[in-house]
């Protein structure tokens, strides 16, 4: 359980920057502060996955309440109009939890009312509660009342809404049912609900101001409109409730809702393979991440606005489903992502829309090896990697041995050699119209080691399913690159590796990329090196929260991650920190220190910082990334996969020292 008391909730800048994150497994969500101010375009009641896990739009932005105690009003919304806060209900909101879904606690002349939001796993629906807790009044009210307006956007999530004469008002109401078709060709919107009355409004309420948005240069301002009230009188042991759904629901069907969803959350605490706070709310977390496509499975990179990506989706599988026991999830997901391989090569990501996945990456099919070598750690399943995986990992070594897109190939020293003009292959892939921020054409040192590493498993698999020629010829590839990365890559003056060696001059700039020469099962460089490039990285990029993407040192190093979009992209990989860099880091530390218990112990004291973030920023989550400069300030989505995922990794493995064979 997360939780703040009225300090918190009444304080607007502390409590703004708390936001909760409920979740349906199709890619939609609900999510909003913790006092229900909205702050961002992508903050909703009910943001739908019409084309799960994408196809997603805004249709409930959310309900404002108002509760009235023997006629007088007092208003629990709270929202942002220009100058003004209007109106405060935060005043009134006694707590907030997160037990294990959002729970407001609002007290009005010692009245106190619960409120209650979840999302139905599964569906396109909300169910919203209001229960009468306790009267603290020496005069008990004659008549206690709630009114509930609900504000609806119907919109893409990355655009806004304004008041427009196209919308139509038209409620098809039915006893404990109201429905509204807003516009033509989109869904409707469906109110179960237990109200005594509904009235028709049709009104709209004009400028909301979403401060997220305007920090990071977008369109900030938007209209909502409100097609009915619906108005509750309240009771003990009775509780007021909405169900918002793309789909007809009945309201009575909400406790069970609700009793459904606390089973699911418990069943995600027990997954842990470490019994504390920290392992348990990670793993608790990693489940939101996973969602349907189509008849499969995938992962979502982060909340609010990515879909799923291939290298996200393969970096933070083992965190997400082997070490929290799966392993048919992780099945499911390798062979969505297997199914969609094409000339050798992942999908970088699948579109909002319905359009082809794309293509441009050149480490995401590399990941895909080394989540295939994890599943296989993890679950034993051989006969799933030999029929489903090992044909296609065949294949897509034999594409990239001749040469797929954007001049994928290996080249005739052993390593791969990859990147055109103005396309963006590698992780690091920020671009700013036509300005590549982080040119990284040739050969990336993190490109190679997964070479490597991938070469090295297919070596292992071929030996295991018999297959002895291409054992030898895996091999072969394998101890040329290894050879030619020492000589090429190893910068013998700052005793590290260079970043991009390509037919110029080496790239000597200090990047995180380098750690994964060390992390990965299969290395290729000699302990003494190894070692140095740890404490390289340590010394210019650990901070309090992962690594930066560049040392502040380089006179390219940018230190916030702020303003408008192009600016903020200027940043996003030259010395914005990411969380998830902190996984490979202490796998990385351990490992050159031979896996004994200080080094353990100090990978647990670094991330401490981390546990603590989870309550500040996306509640239970770990943000994207952080400002490289201090206080560090989270920035990006407010909930990535490969965040959680490997940060949870590395606790359980590294820190705690549980491997496969001994997680539960």
């Amino acid at each position: 359980m997360i939780q703040f008391k009225q300090e918190v909730c009444g304080d607007l800048e502390i409590a703004l920057r708390r936001e909760w994150l409920e979740t349906n497994g199709l890619g939609g969500f609900a999510s909003s502060t913790i006092i229900g101010l909205n702050t961002r375009r992508y903050h909703g009641l009910l943001v739908a996955a019409m084309k799960p896990p994408v196809g997603r739009l805004v249709m409930l932005s959310k309900l404002e309440e108002t509760l009235f105690i023997d006629g007088q009003s007092f208003d629990l919304a709270a929202n942002r109009y220009p100058g003004a806060i209007h109106p405060q209900g935060f005043r009134y909101l006694k707590q907030f939890r997160l037990d294990p879904f959002p729970i407001f606690t609002y007290e009005v002349k010692g009245i106190e009312i619960e409120k209650t939001v979840l999302m139905v796993h599964g569906e396109n629906s909300t169910v919203v509660q209001y229960e009468l807790k306790k009267i603290n009044h020496p005069e008990s009210p004659n008549h206690l009342a709630l009114e509930v307006r609900p504000l609806i956007a119907f919109r893409d999530y990355h655009s806004t809404t304004h008041e427009n004469g196209a919308i139509r008002t038209a409620i098809d109401e039915k006893p404990g049912l109201a429905s509204i078709t807003p516009y033509e060709g989109l869904p409707s919107l469906h109110l179960a609900h237990n109200a005594a009355e509904l009235n028709q409004t049709g009104d709209w309420y004009r400028n909301f101001e979403y401060d997220a948005e305007r920090e990071r240069g977008l369109d900030f301002s938007e209209d909502l409109f409100n097609p009915f009230v619906l108005r509750f009188d309240l009771h003990f042991g009775r509780q007021a409730s909405v169900i918002a759904s793309t789909e007809k629901r009945e309201v009575a069907n909400a406790t069970e809702y609700r009793h459904a969803a606390i089973t699911r959350r418990r069943s995600a605490v027990a997954s842990s393979p470490v019994s504390d706070s920290f392992a348990e709310k990670l793993a608790a977390s990693a489940e939101q991440y996973i969602v349907s496509r189509g008849d499969g499975k995938t992962v979502i990179a982060g909340y609010h606005w990515f879909s799923d990506w291939g290298r996200d989706t393969m970096i933070a599988l083992p965190g997400l489903t082997l070490l929290t026991g799966k392993h048919e999830l992780a099945r499911s997901i390798l062979r969505t992502f297997a199914k969609s391989v094409n000339q050798g090569m992942l999908p970088n990501r699948f579109p909002d829309g319905s359009e082809a996945p794309e293509y441009s990456t050149v480490d995401a099919t590399l990941w895909f090896f080394e989540a295939a070598r994890a599943f296989l750690e993890y679950s034993g399943d051989v006969d799933f990697v030999r029929a489903e995986l090992y044909p296609v990992f065949a294949d897509i070594i034999d594409w990239h041995t001749r040469g797929t897109r954007y001049a994928i190939k290996v080249d005739s020293n052993g390593l791969l050699t990859s990147g055109e003009l103005d396309v963006q292959l590698t992780w690091m892939d920020a671009k700013v119209g036509d300005w590549v921020v982080t040119p990284r054409r040739g050969k990336p040192v993190e490109i190679q080691a997964l070479w490597y590493n991938a070469l090295c498993v297919m070596q292992d698999l071929a030996g295991r399913f018999g297959d002895e020629a291409d054992q030898k010829r895996y091999r072969g590839i394998a101890i040329v690159a290894s050879c030619s990365f020492n000589r090429l890559f190893w910068n013998e003056k700052d005793a590290c590796l260079y970043d991009v060696v390509n037919e110029g001059s080496p790239d000597t700039a200090i990047r995180p990329n380098q750690i994964f020469a060390v992390s990965l099962v299969h290395s290729m460089l000699s302990p003494d090196r190894a070692k140095s490039v740890v404490a390289k990285v340590e010394k210019h990029l650990l901070t309090p929260y992962g690594l930066r993407s560049l040392a502040p040192s380089d006179p390219q190093y940018r230190g916030r991650y702020i303003g408008g979009p192009a600016e903020r992209d200027s940043a996003y990989h030259q010395g914005a920190v990411w969380p998830w860099l902190i996984g490979p880091f202490i796998t990385a530390y351990v490992k050159v220190n031979g896996g004994r218990e200080p080094a353990r112990a100090q990978s647990g004291e670094w991330l401490k910082p981390l546990h603590d973030h989870l309550s500040d920023g996306g509640l239970g989550h770990i943000s994207e990334i952080f400002d490289g400069d201090a206080p560090h300030r989270p920035r990006g989505c407010i909930a990535q996969a490969w965040s959680v995922a490997e940060v949870l990794r590395a606790y359980v493995e590294d820190v705690k020292g549980l491997r496969p064979n001994v997680v539960k």
